[in-house]
């Protein structure tokens, strides 16, 4: 039940997404990427304002009106009863599905992952599941969101067990697998069933490309817990009170002006990492939205946005190591860039979701390539998630989780690695 409710409430999510796409940029046969580029620049600053003054007063609004209700699905089973409403998390995510097709720098898949645990909440409530049971339901849904909406029901069941639960057995995995299956069957209803990520090459195994992948680990590695603490200090000092009513508009806006000059920074970042991944574009654009799209999307969440952090991190990873590939293979070629942007998406999301099998699954699924170059995607993956792990220890979900008191009476940062 709770995985034919979140494949069908993951349609509902992706045709507003989609819809309001249409209506703002024109955006059908094309990617959401050319549709952007053919804009007008004064279309695309007023698209992010409009989304910004939209959502913001909405925001705002409705946290008001459910201020009594909780909507965080990983707080949830981390650190309480389990109790996700179903209500409040249903406007949240329709408002962060609007603003995103309006071309906020935010991931699409956290309005799904929240409405998959809301329903799971609330079949929870109806069959009188104990505490524990609530939890594991509750993740199963959440993962099988990330799952429907991305067709990729293997990685959504290792999401559910590495990441949200921390525990890999049969009393875990069955029921993530089946949630996640069911879930991803039936959002074949609206979405497609093809890999989300069309048209990559079937990259071969190389020297130059294990070589360079055995040094980028580290890199990628300390990249991410640079992210992620960056995740983490515009979280917890996000815009509040009244404040964040004008506080989406400001940051909004701010992006709409950076995409004037790299409109690929406009949405979640899938058309930047499929570009990445058939290796166009050139090494200074790879350098410089490397550069951006942290920033872009660090300034939606200090906004007090809510939305996803999955797809964007993932196209850093991928322009970041289409970049160091590129500038490697003048000195060793034999590589394309693709194979690079690949190794490195993986390596960052891995690292930053502190989940590499996950992280390794995903990739696998979204792409249907990158098989003959596993080996340097795990070696990569192992490197930089070892190393962040050593170094922080946080992933780009539990670092956005409130304090939480501690026995003494003050505060401390909650949640799983």
């Amino acid at each position: 039940m709770v995985g034919v409710a979140t494949g069908l409430l993951g349609d509902l999510m992706m045709y507003v997404l989609v819809s309001v796409e249409h209506l703002a940029y024109g955006h059908r046969a094309a990617s959401f990427e050319h549709a952007v580029e053919q804009a007008s620049d004064t279309r695309r600053v007023v698209a992010l304002a409009v989304a910004g003054l939209v959502g913001g007063v909405a925001w705002y609004l409705w946290r008001r009106l459910t201020s009594s209700e909780h909507s965080d699905v990983d707080d949830a089973i981390w650190r309480g009863n389990g109790d996700v409403s179903f209500r409040r998390s249903l406007g949240s995510g329709l408002i962060s599905e609007l603003v995103i097709g309006l071309g906020a720098s935010m991931g699409r898949e956290n309005a799904p992952k929240l409405m998959g645990g809301a329903a799971a909440s609330t079949l929870a409530d109806w069959s009188g599941l104990s505490p524990a049971q609530r939890r594991l339901l509750i993740a199963c849904g959440a993962g099988a969101g990330l799952a429907a909406v991305y067709n990729v029901p293997l990685g959504g069941a290792l999401f559910t067990a590495e990441l949200l639960l921390g525990s890999i057995t049969l009393s875990v995995i069955l029921p993530a697998l089946a949630c996640s299956t069911v879930a991803t069957a039936t959002a074949w209803v609206y979405l497609p069933r093809h890999a989300t990520y069309v048209g990559v090459p079937d990259f071969h195994f190389t020297g130059t490309l294990m070589t360079w992948a055995l040094l980028a680990g580290p890199v990628l590695g300390v990249v991410s817990v640079g992210w992620v603490r960056l995740v983490g200090f515009v979280s917890h000092h996000r815009a509040r009170g009244r404040f964040a009513l004008v506080a989406p508009l400001l940051a909004f806006s701010a992006v709409g002006v950076m995409g004037i000059g790299y409109p690929q920074l406009f949405g979640n970042g899938k058309d930047m990492a499929h570009d990445a991944f058939v290796g166009v574009g050139t090494i200074g654009v790879l350098v410089a939205l490397s550069a951006l799209k942290p920033i872009a999307t660090a300034l939606c969440l200090s906004s007090g946005a809510s939305g996803g952090l999955f797809t964007p991190t993932m196209s850093m990873g991928a322009v970041l190591g289409g970049s160091l590939g590129v500038a490697w293979s003048l000195a060793w070629p034999g590589s394309p860039e693709g194979a690079f942007a690949l190794v490195g998406a993986a390596a960052m999301i891995g690292a930053s979701m502190q989940a590499p099998l996950a992280a390794l699954v995903i990739m696998l699924e979204l792409t249907h390539s990158g098989f003959a170059v596993a080996v340097p995607m795990v070696a990569a993956t192992v490197e930089a998630t070892a190393l962040a792990r050593y170094l922080d220890g946080y992933s780009i979900y539990s670092a956005r989780l409130a304090p939480e008191p501690a026995a003494t009476g003050g505060l401390v940062g909650g949640g799983a690695t």
